[in-house]
């Protein structure tokens, strides 16, 4: 894909880096199709989608963040330091935050939905 403006153009390089090399893009990127795909079935509402793709974004935001944190800190060094491996376990701390985050909208507007649905056989 070919993009005419610089920003654009290395702003789309750093984006396709995170989902080529981090094996945890991939388990986001399911989950951000799994959650658009239920939301298209069940009819959310839109307040509900505003508060999904904001909890989507919020997941991919805080793992972007974290993979250039790791990249700016393998710079510095490869070789173990307590230091640098405590940055990246507190960026890692973030995505599991902004993930729990994301689960907590989820349930908040899918359980009502599926117990609604769920009710009669109970």
């Amino acid at each position: 894909m070919k993009l005419e403006f610089p920003v654009l153009r290395h702003a789309w390089h750093g984006l396709v880096h995170v989902v080529r090399t981090q094996r945890h893009a991939l388990w986001h990127a399911l989950a951000s199709l799994a959650v658009v795909g239920l939301g298209i079935g069940l009819q959310v509402s839109l307040i509900e989608w505003l508060a999904l793709i904001l909890a989507i974004g919020l997941v991919w935001v805080a793992e972007i963040f974290n993979t250039a944190l790791e990249i700016a800190c393998d710079v510095i060094t490869k070789e173990p330091h307590p230091l640098i491996g405590l940055a990246k376990d507190v960026a890692a701390g973030a995505v599991l935050v902004a993930a729990f985050i994301a689960a907590a909208v989820g349930a908040v507007v899918f359980v009502p939905r599926f117990w609604e649905m769920w009710r009669p056989w109970v």
